[in-house]
This record gives C-alpha cells, sequence and structure tokens, in this order.
C-alpha cells in the first residue's frame, strides 16, 4: 500500500510539473507571455535550481555555506569557454556545455570542502564566502575571459524548455537523494552530527556527497544562465547574489524542497511586479521580506505546518 500511494504521489507531481510547462509554454505561443515575461520565468528556472541545490548543503546539512555564487560564476564560465573553445553542433555543445559547467563546478566544490571538513558555522560560512571573493576577483583579471570588462559572444542556446527541465531534474534529483537511506545519513548528521558518527554513519563521506551535489547543480545553474544571458560579467557573481539564494532557501523553509521552489518563484517575480513603484520598490520588498518571516514564524502557522507534515506521513 505504501508503495501505490508514493507511485501515486509521483505520478501527481509529475502530472502537475507537466501540466504547468504545458500552459506556460501555450502562453508564449500565443503572444500573452512576451518576451520580457518570459525572461523572468528563465531567471525563476534558474534561481529554483540554485535554491534547491544550496538548501541540500544549508537545510539538509545544516551547514551555512556562503559561497554559492562562486560556484555558479564556475560553472557559468567554465561552460562559455567549453562552448566558445569547440564549437560542436548545437544539439550536441550546449547539453555538453551544460554538463561540464557542473563537473568544474564540482572539482572546485571538492577543493574546498576537503579542507574544511571538520568545519561548521561561522567557520566554513568564512571560508565559502572567501572563496566567492577568490573567484570574483580572478575572474576579474583573467583576460582570456574577458576580465573586468566581460566574456561576450557567449551561444545563447538557452530557452524555457531547456530550463524548466533543468530545473524539475534538479528538484527531482534532490527528492529522491533526501528520501533514500543516504538522505537520512545527511539528516542524522544535521540533526546530531556525534551521535551519527557513533551510529555508524561515515559523516566526512555524506558530507562530500552533499557539497558535491551542492557544487554541481549551482554550476548547471550558471551554465544556463551563460548560455540564455550570452554575456558574463564577475559583478553578477557577488556576494549579494549569495546572500540572495540564502534568502530564498530561508524563507522557503531551510530543507524544504517545495518551499525553496515556491520561494524562488515569488521572490524572483515579487521585484518584477513592483517596478511599477520603482522609487519604493527595494522598501516594499524588504516589508514583504519581513511580512513572510513573520507569518511563517507564527504559532498557528507553524502548527498548521506540522500537521499537514504528519497528515503526509500518514497517507504516505
Amino acid at each position: 500500500m505504501k508503495k501505490l500511494s508514493m507511485r501515486n504521489r509521483v505520478f501527481l507531481e509529475f502530472a502537475i510539473t507537466l501540466v504547468v510547462y504545458i500552459i506556460c509554454s501555450l502562453l508564449m505561443r500565443a503572444g500573452i507571455l512576451t518576451s520580457y515575461w518570459q525572461g523572468v520565468l528563465m531567471s525563476m528556472c534558474i534561481n529554483v535550481i540554485l535554491t534547491v541545490s544550496l538548501n541540500m548543503t544549508a537545510g539538509f546539512l545544516g551547514e551555512l555555506a556562503l559561497g554559492h555564487a562562486g560556484f555558479m560564476a564556475v560553472g557559468a564560465y567554465a561552460s562559455a569557454f567549453f562552448s566558445k573553445s569547440l564549437r560542436l553542433l548545437p544539439v550536441l555543445e550546449f547539453p555538453l556545455a551544460i554538463l561540464v559547467g557542473g563537473i568544474v563546478a564540482m572539482a572546485f566544490g571538492l577543493l574546498v570542502c576537503l579542507p574544511t571538513l571538520r568545519l561548521r558555522g561561522d567557520y566554513l560560512a568564512i571560508i565559502t564566502l572567501a572563496f566567492g571573493e577568490i573567484v570574483r576577483n580572478i575572474l576579474i583579471n583573467l583576460k582570456v575571459l574577458g576580465g573586468a570588462g566581460g566574456y561576450t559572444a557567449i551561444s545563447r542556446y538557452a530557452n524555457f524548455t531547456w530550463a524548466f527541465v533543468l530545473a524539475a531534474l534538479t528538484v527531482f534529483l534532490s527528492l529522491s537523494l533526501i528520501h533514500s537511506r543516504h538522505g537520512r545519513s545527511i539528516i542524522a548528521i544535521r540533526e546530531d552530527e556525534i551521535a551519527a558518527e557513533s551510529s555508524g554513519v561515515n559523516t566526512r563521506k555524506y558530507k562530500i556527497i552533499t557539497f558535491l551535489f551542492s557544487a554541481f547543480f549551482a554550476g548547471v545553474g550558471g551554465a544556463l544562465y551563460a548560455h540564455y544571458m550570452g554575456f558574463l560579467q564577475p559583478s553578477i557573481f557577488t556576494l549579494d547574489k549569495s546572500i540572495e539564494i540564502l534568502v530564498m532557501v530561508v524563507l522557503g523553509g531551510m530543507g524544504n524542497i517545495f518551499g525553496s521552489v515556491i520561494s524562488a518563484g515569488v521572490l524572483t517575480l515579487l521585484p518584477e511586479v513592483l517596478r511599477s513603484v520603482s522609487d519604493y520598490r527595494m522598501l516594499v520588498y524588504a516589508i514583504v521580506l519581513i511580512l513572510m518571516m513573520l507569518i511563517k514564524n507564527a504559532p498557528k502557522v507553524q502548527l498548521f505546518l506540522q500537521r499537514f507534515k504528519r497528515s503526509k506521513e500518514v497517507h504516505s
């Protein structure tokens, strides 16, 4: 019975995802969604990838990381350089460029996580923050990648279909990992690392797996961004970008993948909706963020979320 209900839930989630994609595609073809709003949808998909991937480290593993923009930058520049250097057929070039972006970001993630595995909290946050700033400063001074002036003439292969599929794949793989035996080990480390290690959980291995998973999809998000914009500049990948992604994770709920999806969508859409009041846009944005935090932490809301979670566990 449990397997049947799980299959039904997976089927329902897949059906909802497919319906959302079809509706968006039809709206685009009908001209109802202009190119501007199509760009907003692309940004939403990219932010979903970045937010869900960071949630794996910050939410499920419980490690505060502030260098996500650095991994995004590495993936963006690596994929763009690969794409410009080889010039393969588009049907091969773009998927390979996305893969290269993710793999190179994952390699950098390994370089960062190996020496910092024993660090937690503020110390890890400082190391990852420093990594992001180091990457940005290297890119500013790396003439082969355009330096401070930016990296131009990148093939613009990315479209809504690619962005939506990659975002859906990120969510699916994240859910699959968390609901597996390995996911339970990752959550156990977050709850009590010493107890998890005493129970036989290889904490070092699972920290590396989670960190690399997060870095890989940050690189994928960066590669998608590079091939959508067609232009990269180091000033895009600042600490502010990492904080923006972290805010999306926190507002969506630490350790809540669907919450991250909703938060990424809302916080990407909100600044665009508020452009009509551009003089007060950032003020309204800040007020909305504060209200969302207050509502989210209200006792009645917490009680509702706990009951909803219990009902899901009973039905699954």
